[in-house]
């Protein structure tokens, strides 16, 4: 059967194809009859499609005298079932929305009952606490009573109160009463920690201090070794703020005050540290490892230091005029009363001093050759009733023995007159404060302004020189001579003075004859000055009496060195007496600029002024 089914099944996909949907497939109807059909002969299937038509018609028209007579059953028909419709409809809408409305209505009587259960337990505790009303009261009171204490000042009966806390703390900590007791008076304690911290960044006397710090002891909130380094901490901010409220607008006033501020105010505070702390216990860690205290309070300490040499470099970056040898002065004074606690810090003020010494030295060497080119450039060779040195006046009888004379003929050369004052000037300002370290670099520096000075006179000579009469020729050979004979060796002398080669000998370690021949060590090299004058100068047949040293160097140490240990190094061995002036007559505009009519009292008043007797270590440049 199931063979005939598939092969009816075949026959029928052939000769109908897609005649009709596949849905009629699963009709009974439908395969009925198809089977009929089957069994039919051609005739009748031929008349089949007519047969179904008229039957088709006959169906439909007794569908409509059915309809006709019957209208008003199905139109009561159709309103009933409509009618039902949306009853079902407005029905199943309330079951939906009773159903969304009990796990809610649910929710609220469970949270209901649970609300009347917080409720009686908590009139039962309501009738308890009311039974125990004054205990609880005044355990309530507690935060109340230490914010006012610590706000007041009252510490100790502040820590009574946050002891007494820690103690109920430990017995009820589940209690969230007791826990938000605790959060309370832990932040008035917070409060009292910072009240007594911003005490140690005040003025505080040493009783304060030590008070204070007993405080903090019994609050164990620090180690030992953190309640140092906050002591020293709030200490430095408070030294900080004072060197911060200083006026900064000159500098000279600026760092003289700072230093009367870290000397008096850090002597304080050492003082205090060491009243309230103990150096002879080494203090022990969690760890196990030995801190050192005294490494605690020496890195502060040099902290401290560091910052102030700081402030020392700025100021004297800023200018601080011709004060170098006061401030030289109070610097070392500062060094050598830390020295009591271990921080000597007089060793680093000297790089300080030398790079100050020489920049400014450097600065007016520098512009005493850019005025001395400006003179040349607008000076002319004029005959001078002096020229000859017959005008001259002979040195005054009233001049020192030992002093040092400006070469008088420099007033016939106007710019030479002019370019040994500013040197000079420069030679004064750095007797002030003139480390021995500084002779290379000093002489190297006055060798280079001397080699720019003769290339000045070379550019004046090739731009003149065509048209030169004979008596302007000799008289630019008398002011190369001026130059090569008056004042070069004079400026050498000047080195002498400020650089004693007794100084340098001792410090060297060799002979003081041997001191011209270690290069420009406080001695020009005259030859490489004057090298390219040699063919306007006039062949000597006996040298130039400067350029061999020796024997002025013999005659200026023939002491031996240790014969004077105690000789101050800025101790001039010759003074300049009488000032260089440049002759009235003359009618060049740089004439008339001032010379250097303070090198005489700049000098005989230097040993005056400058106490050098603690800065031996630093002018010998150790």
């Amino acid at each position: 059967m199931a063979a005939v089914d598939v092969e009816d099944e075949s026959i029928l996909a052939s000769i109908f194809k897609d005649s009709f949907p596949d849905n009629w497939r699963e009709n009974p109807d439908f395969a009925a009859y198809l089977a009929e059909l089957s069994s039919y002969g051609v005739d009748t299937l031929n008349r089949e499609p007519e047969r179904l038509s008229e039957e088709r018609a006959q169906i439909l028209q007794q569908t409509r005298e059915l309809a006709f007579s019957n209208y008003k059953t199905f139109i009561r028909t159709a309103d009933c079932t409509e009618e039902i419709y949306r009853d079902f409809g407005r029905v199943e809408s309330s079951v939906s929305k009773l159903l969304d409305k009990l796990p809610s209505f649910g929710e609220k009587c469970r949270g209901f009952m649970k609300e009347a259960e917080d409720i009686g337990a908590s009139r039962r505790m309501n009738s308890l606490t009311l039974n125990r009303h004054t205990e609880i009261l005044e355990i309530l009171e507690i935060p109340q009573l230490m914010d006012t204490c610590v706000r007041n000042g009252y510490y100790e009966e502040a820590l009574e109160l946050a002891a007494y806390v820690k103690r109920l703390e430990k017995k009820h900590s589940s209690i969230p009463v007791i826990q938000g007791i605790v959060y309370e008076v832990r932040q008035s304690a917070q409060l009292m920690l910072n009240q007594l911290l911003q005490q140690l960044r005040s003025n505080s006397q040493l009783p304060v201090c030590l008070r204070v710090i007993g405080y903090l002891r019994r609050m164990d909130v620090f180690t030992e070794a953190e309640l140092r380094v906050k002591f020293l901490q709030a200490r430095g901010s408070w030294l900080h703020s004072m060197l911060a409220a200083i006026p900064d607008e000159d500098p000279y006033f600026h760092i003289t005050k700072t230093i009367e501020a870290c000397r008096v105010h850090l002597f304080d505070i050492i003082t205090q540290y060491r009243a309230i702390f103990s150096d002879e216990d080494p203090l022990l860690p969690a760890a196990g490892q030995v801190v050192n205290e005294s490494a605690i309070f020496h890195g502060w300490v040099v902290q401290q230091v560091a910052h102030f040499l700081e402030t020392l470099e700025r100021d004297l970056q800023r200018g601080i005029g011709g004060r170098v040898d006061s401030l030289l002065g109070q610097c070392m004074y500062f060094g050598l009363s830390f020295s009591r606690v271990g921080a000597d810090f007089r060793g680093q003020l000297a790089p300080m001093f030398q790079r100050v010494a020489m920049d400014t030295f450097c600065k007016a060497v520098q512009e005493a050759v850019e005025k001395f080119q400006e003179d040349m450039n607008l000076y002319t060779l004029i005959s001078l009733p002096s020229v000859l040195g017959s005008a001259i006046p002979p040195a005054a009888p009233t001049t020192q023995p030992g002093t040092l004379q400006p070469p008088m003929a420099l007033l016939n050369f106007p710019p030479l007159a002019c370019f040994l004052n500013n040197i000079l000037t420069a030679f004064n300002d750095l007797r002030l404060c003139c480390p021995i370290g500084l002779a290379q670099d000093v002489t190297k520096q006055l060798e280079d302004a001397l080699i720019k000075v003769t290339k000045l006179i070379l550019v004046f000579h090739r731009a003149e020189e065509s048209a030169f009469s004979s008596k302007e020729k000799e008289l630019f050979v008398q002011f190369c001579c001026a130059f090569a004979e008056d004042m070069v060796p004079f400026l050498n002398r000047c080195l002498q003075v400020l650089f004693p080669p007794s100084q340098l000998a001792l410090i060297l370690g060799i002979p003081p004859t041997q001191v011209h021949k270690h290069g420009s060590l406080g001695c020009i090299d005259v030859k490489n000055v004057l090298e390219p004058l040699e063919f306007v100068l006039p062949k000597r047949e006996v040298p130039i009496p400067v350029v061999d040293l020796s024997d002025s160097l013999s005659s200026l140490t023939t002491q031996e060195p240790e014969a004077e240990p105690e000789e101050k190094l800025s101790e001039p061995e010759e003074k300049l007496s009488e000032p260089l002036q440049v002759p009235a007559e003359t009618t060049e505009p740089s004439i008339e600029e001032p010379t250097v009519n303070e090198i005489t009292d700049a000098t005989d008043n230097l040993s005056k002024d400058v106490d050098l007797d603690d800065m031996e270590d630093f002018l010998s440049g150790e």
